[in-house]
């Protein structure tokens, strides 16, 4: 079949989300990167009327090594966060990524500042989460702008 020249060390796959119920009804905004390439993208603001953004792009192989590369560097997969703060009412996160033989998911809370990182029981861990899901946002808001050309929130 079409997996045939495919390895476990190929396999990729990230995941990202944040959101919240607030006055607006579901706030969220959701990224996806497959191994193929395809990025799915989708931001839900209900302020101002907003409409709910979806759009779905193709990367490029340079584009997924880098993203693999931030993965590796940061080293969050060696991460856990069982210590982590919860998620609440005021929201939560959600990172799953597979990288060859490793997968990893997270839950917690949304992150106002590096405040709330700091007064954490695993302020390193959270910390490398944190700093990964910047340049994870910066890189796909990017991405998305060069396509696209709309303006990220």
């Amino acid at each position: 079949g079409p997996k045939a020249g495919r390895t476990m060390a190929d396999d990729f796959y990230l995941r990202y989300y944040v959101g919240h119920q607030g006055q607006f009804g579901h706030e969220f905004l959701e990224f996806e990167f497959r191994g193929d390439g395809r990025l799915r993208y989708a931001n839900n603001s209900a302020y101002k009327n907003d409409v709910m953004i979806r759009k779905e792009a193709w990367v490029s192989k340079s584009v997924l090594d880098e993203l693999k590369r931030l993965i590796q560097d940061c080293e969050v997969t060696k991460e856990d966060d069982h210590h982590w703060p919860t998620a609440n009412r005021d929201g939560r996160q959600e990172l799953e990524i597979v990288l060859g033989q490793e997968h990893i998911s997270f839950v917690t809370t949304k992150i106002g500042s590096l405040l709330d990182v700091q007064e954490s029981k695993d302020p390193e861990g959270l910390r490398v989460f944190y700093y990964l899901v910047q340049d994870l946002k910066s890189l796909v808001f990017s991405l998305i702008g060069l396509h696209f050309r709309v303006k990220p929130i």
